[in-house]
């Protein structure tokens, strides 16, 4: 497994870093990993799709979502 080494972290965010890694019971290195991991790859831990289109507001008209006839463009060969 490979290794990540940051540099110059304002020590204000490594308090935090720290903080945050205390409040959910592991190492602020398990917390930096776990942030990274959510951050880059937001499909694998978050909300199943389903669950997200119920989520949305039941707001504006069928119209509201039509898409224009696509007429196509001139193409020059």
């Amino acid at each position: 497994m490979a290794q990540l080494l940051v540099r110059d972290i304002d020590s204000d965010v490594v308090r935090e870093l720290k903080v945050r890694a205390a409040r959910h019971g592991h190492s602020a290195e398990e917390e930096h990993r776990r942030i990274l991991r959510e951050a880059l790859r937001p499909g694998a831990s978050g909300k199943p799709l389903k669950e997200m289109l119920l989520e949305m507001p039941d707001v504006g008209e069928d119209r509201d979502f039509e898409r224009p006839e696509d007429r196509g463009r001139p193409v020059e060969l």
